[in-house]
């Protein structure tokens, strides 16, 4: 299919102020567009999303990765993207196993509702357990945080012309970032990534993710789901988020400001800072216990190690 446009030009009125003056002129702004995007699987449409009408074919792929629908490129047979007036249909023929596990699925989820969240199964999987990382081993300097956050930035076409798009990033030291894509949605963005990172065959656990967003739970399990051992995040973390990278055994930096920024799990990925911390307070950094139970109510089983780069 021809790729529709990612963002459109459209008209504006803008009010300036010189001091206590107001001017107004009118002109032209770029914006991001917005399509409902489609996964069908084996002819069956499985969800709708609104996204980004661009790397469809890593949309396919990451989406299916972090949805469990396969664990492999392999699994997939067929892409096929339709483009229609109201909307893209990405149609996935899945091989052997894979369709069957999601016709059995979805046998399992028919049924009445009365909760409005799919029932009670679909809460569970919300907060199922989410992969571990906790043997990978991957060390980051303090100036590879700052640096994958400023590279990211500087390959965001999208967002240098809208100004309203988030992006999601593989920085691998030494290397810079690898890979990168862009969406309006923040989930879509790292899906996106996931699905170019399986096709090109890097594996997750050789890099971190970079991400423009706040840091969610689902955040938290789509990295781990790739791979990564390494979440960098412009801002901030949720608690359950937090809990989450706890029980993946994943180190969690946020607030990524310049030089600065916060790490709130597993700082021993970033030896110098958790030195510098172990050296500040007479105490070795407290290796945190992994929680197998994400929704516990227990914010984190170890203090949040706050780190601001220092020298």
């Amino acid at each position: 299919m021809e790729q529709r446009p990612a963002r459109q030009l459209v008209p504006r009125i803008t009010r300036r102020l010189n001091g206590a003056v107001a001017s107004y002129a009118t002109g032209d702004r770029a914006v991001p567009e917005e399509t409902p995007v489609a996964f069908s699987y084996n002819g069956t449409t499985h969800a709708v999303m609104m996204a980004t009408p661009s790397d469809m074919e890593d949309f396919a792929v990451g989406f299916s990765l972090s949805e469990g629908i396969i664990s492999r490129l392999e699994q997939i047979d067929e892409i096929n993207i339709e483009d229609h007036a109201e909307g893209i249909d990405i149609q996935i023929r899945l091989a052997g196993e894979a369709g069957q596990d999601l016709s059995d699925r979805r046998r399992r989820m028919a049924g009445p509702v009365g909760c409005g969240l799919c029932g009670i199964e679909s809460i569970e999987q919300a907060l199922k357990p989410v992969s571990s990382v906790d043997k990978v081993k991957l060390e980051l300097a303090p100036d590879d945080i700052a640096q994958a956050v400023r590279l990211l930035s500087e390959i965001q076409p999208l967002h240098k012309e809208t100004g309203a798009v988030h992006a999601a990033g593989f920085y691998q030291p030494g290397k810079g970032i690898v890979a990168a894509r862009e969406d309006v949605g923040r989930h879509n963005a790292l899906d996106k990534l996931a699905g170019n990172l399986c096709r090109s065959r890097i594996e997750g656990s050789s890099g971190a993710i970079v991400i423009t967003s706040r840091v969610s739970i689902e955040m938290v399990q789509k990295a781990a789901i790739i791979g990564a051992s390494v979440l960098i995040a412009v801002s901030a973390p949720t608690a359950l988020a937090i809990r989450t990278a706890h029980a993946a055994g994943l180190t969690l930096v946020a607030l990524v400001r310049g030089d600065e920024f916060d790490v709130f799990t597993r700082p021993e990925r970033i030896p110098v800072a958790a030195a510098q911390i172990g050296s500040d307070t007479d105490e070795k950094p407290q290796r945190p216990h992994l929680n197998p139970d994400p929704a516990a109510s227990t914010l984190i089983q170890s203090p949040t190690v706050r780190l601001v780069q220092y020298g």
